[in-house]
Parts: structure tokens; C-alpha cells; sequence
């Protein structure tokens, strides 16, 4: 049970960290159209994501990974149940990377128009819809002991679920404003600390709203009540918020960052507690939900793998604060990439 349990964190820390990593691409990509105002402004905004963005992705393929390899039931209803949302989120994933390799292709103005809109579309609907998916799985899927779901696309759509699709699109308007401030300077700048300081009160306020719907749409408080200590979880996303809105007031933009950060990751970490031992309920019968325990590969498997990424993610992490080192300055007009 304890290699459950630590796969079962594991698998939540990948997620916080994709979140993280991508969250911000994702933000910055879905201020593109929006943003820039003129072709110089878009073209920082591409660059300030392009040398790091398919990197960041590296974690959604390793938390893909390793809900397959450490939690094969989970994967197989997940992708069967969650199908559509799921393949949304693929082909939006698909248009924004192919929106920054062919914007640069040619210099009609229709021609990048349409990219800028398929980079806005395959930014905001990943972040959204993993918002909306999370929250379907903290408040139960329809599905029975064999897995067969009982909904369609419109099952995923409801009241909670948005608000957490809506979460999630303001935590990484944030983190991406935050990182447009580190990376550029002048006009665009001052736009992306105006973003940042605007959307401020909407996400603080979205956050409290999500916690509190969460009391009466999911039992993820149950485990709360159970471990007290837990709550130590969302006083940490409470200050981290706060501690946001204050350094991008002092311009000290690497600290609301690192801050925005911390946020993020507490509200990853919010559900993934409130869930355990739980990955998959049921909301149909609680009899059905597939937990850390029931649904994991073999001990040893999971001796084998827990090896295997104590070796390599301290290599993988390594070597992107080393990408992250490398490109750390400012973005200058002359050596723009896309």
C-alpha cells in the first residue's frame, strides 16, 4: 500500500508540474490575438514561449505515462469515459504547436491572423477543458463496475465543471501576464502587469467560490476533515495569491511568478488530497471508484518505475532549468526566432 501511495503522489506532483510549466504557454497563447497589438508585440509574445513550450509539454506526456504504466484501470476508463474532452484537448494541443511553426511562413497578414486565431483556440480550450475534466473527476464520473460510462459530451457540462474550467484559464492568464512581464519590457509590459493586476480579483475570487462549491459538489473535503493538517494546503494557495497581487505591485516579477506558481500548485494539490485514496470515483456507486489501490500495477512494477524516474526526472529537471537558464534574458527585437 505505501508504493501505492507514493505513485498516487507522484502521478498528482506531474500534473501540478505540467500545470506549472505549460500553464503559462497556455496563457500567453490565449492573449496572442488579443495582446499584441501590433506584429512586433506578437512575435514577443511567440518567442517568449517558443523556446521552452514543447519542453513544458515533456510532463503531460510523463503524467500520461504514468497514469498508464502505474494505473492501467484508471487509464483505460479515463480515455474511454472522458474520450471527447480528451481529444479536444489533443487537437487543440495540435493546432498550437503547428501555429508556431507556420505563422512564420509567410507574411500575409490573413496568413498569421489565422494562426494567431488557431494558437488562441489551441491555447484556451486545453487550459479550459482541463479545468472542466479535473473537476468532473473531483466530483464523480458516471460510469459502473465494468467501466461502461453512462453520459455523453454534455455530461461533463455543468455548473461545477465550468467554474473549474474557469479556474484554471484565470491561474494561467496570470502565470502567462507574469512571464510576459520577466521576458519583455516598454509597452508590452506595462500591458502584461495591467493583465495581471486586472484578473487579480476575479481568480482570487473564482478560487474562493470553486473551494467552497467543492464542499457541497465532492466529498474531496471528506479527507480535510479526516486530517485537519491538510488545510495547510489552502492556506498555502491563499497566501500565494496574495503574495502575487504584492510583488507584481512591486514589479518583482520572478517572485509573483514563483508565487503564481505555488498557487497553481496548491489548487492541483487541493483535489488531489481531498481525492485520495480515490483517482477515479464513481458517481453512479462509490463501490465502483477506482482508488490507488485497486487500480495499480504490481508491486514490483511499481518498485521497478519508482527506479527508473528517481534516475531521470532530476535529469529531465535539470535539464530544463538549464533551458530556462539559457533563455532567461529578456526578449531583444534583433535575434526574434518566429
Amino acid at each position: 500500500m505505501v508504493i501505492e501511495t507514493i505513485w498516487f503522489f507522484l502521478w498528482g506532483l506531474l500534473w501540478a508540474i505540467f500545470f506549472i510549466s505549460d500553464g503559462f504557454d497556455l496563457g500567453i497563447g490565449s492573449m496572442i490575438p488579443f495582446l499584441g497589438e501590433n506584429e512586433m508585440e506578437k512575435r514577443k509574445m511567440y518567442n517568449a514561449i517558443g523556446p521552452v513550450w514543447d519542453g513544458n509539454e515533456v510532463w503531460l506526456i510523463t503524467a500520461g505515462g504514468v497514469t498508464f504504466a502505474a494505473f492501467p484501470l484508471v487509464y483505460g476508463v479515463m480515455f474511454s469515459t472522458m474520450y471527447s474532452p480528451l481529444m479536444i484537448i489533443l487537437f487543440g494541443l495540435i493546432f498550437r504547436g503547428v501555429s508556431i511553426e507556420f505563422r512564420e511562413n509567410s507574411d500575409s497578414k490573413a496568413w498569421r491572423l489565422g494562426w494567431d486565431v488557431c494558437m488562441c483556440v489551441g491555447s484556451f480550450l486545453p487550459a479550459f477543458l482541463f479545468g472542466v475534466a479535473f473537476a468532473n473527476i473531483f466530483q464523480g464520473i458516471p460510469f459502473d463496475n465494468k467501466g461502461v460510462f453512462y453520459g455523453d459530451l454534455l455530461t461533463f457540462i455543468n455548473p461545477y465543471s465550468l467554474l473549474g474550467g474557469i479556474l484554471f484559464v484565470l491561474l494561467f492568464l496570470t502565470h502567462g501576464a507574469i512571464w510576459l512581464a520577466i521576458k519583455t519590457d516598454g509597452t508590452l509590459q506595462e500591458k502584461s502587469i495591467n493583465v495581471a493586476t486586472k484578473i487579480w480579483p476575479t481568480l482570487v475570487t473564482a478560487t474562493l467560490v470553486f473551494v467552497a462549491a467543492s464542499r457541497y459538489a465532492t466529498h474531496l473535503f471528506d479527507s480535510y476533515q479526516r486530517n485537519p493538517g491538510f488545510y495547510i494546503v489552502l492556506l498555502l494557495a491563499v497566501l500565494s495569491l496574495l503574495a502575487v497581487r504584492y510583488f507584481v505591485y512591486q514589479r518583482e516579477f520572478w517572485n509573483a511568478w514563483f508565487s503564481s506558481a505555488i498557487a497553481i500548485f496548491s489548487c492541483t494539490f487541493f483535489g488531489i488530497i481531498g481525492l485520495y485514496p480515490n483517482m477515479f470515483p464513481s458517481s453512479i456507486d462509490p463501490a465502483f471508484n477506482l482508488t490507488a489501490h485497486n487500480s495499480s500495477s504490481s508491486p514490483l512494477t511499481l518498485t521497478i518505475m519508482l527506479v527508473v524516474v528517481l534516475i531521470f526526472i532530476p535529469i529531465v529537471i535539470g535539464y530544463q532549468i538549464w533551458i530556462y537558464n539559457l533563455f532567461k534574458d529578456k526578449i531583444d527585437e534583433t535575434e526574434l526566432i518566429y
